[in-house]
């Protein structure tokens, strides 16, 4: 089962959510995620089995540029995770579709996401579920 994390959701969206992006404690995560809970243009998608969390999605909109996109806002996918014994079975892509749908309610046109240059299985991922890739870039930083 999928459905739209709430407050109620926010210890076990926060655990899914360091699963994907570590380097935060639990606190500091939920602290982090409130903010989106709170937050009408974001939305956080869990996945359920067995009454524990398997699948995490984050999207929110975006009116800044985003690549390729013609539009604003635009729905981005900022992050999607499924535990590994869950992978495979078309969890990700009922996630994104949550993402996606919940998008389209908030009147967009064009929804967008990105990744690393070298994750190649979210690359995989985004081409099967229909993304074209609409550019790749390097980032650079210098210490001022």
């Amino acid at each position: 089962m999928i459905r739209l994390a709430t407050m109620d959701d926010l210890r076990a969206a926060a655990a899914m959510a360091m699963r994907l992006w570590p380097g935060m404690s639990l606190e500091e995560r939920a602290d982090d995620l409130q903010s989106l809970f709170e937050n009408p243009e974001a939305a956080v998608f869990l996945a359920w089995k067995d009454g524990a969390p398997v699948g995490y999605a984050q999207c929110q909109l975006r009116h800044d540029y985003v690549e390729g996109c013609e539009e604003s806002p635009v729905g981005y996918l900022e992050g999607l995770y499924v535990e590994p014994e869950c992978r495979g079975t078309g969890l990700a892509a009922r996630l994104l579709d949550s993402c996606q749908e919940w998008s389209k309610q908030q009147g967009c046109t064009e929804f967008a996401s990105d990744c690393e240059l070298d994750n190649e299985m979210s690359l995989r991922f985004h081409l099967k579920n229909g993304f074209e890739e609409a550019g790749r870039i390097i980032c650079f930083v210098k210490k001022l």
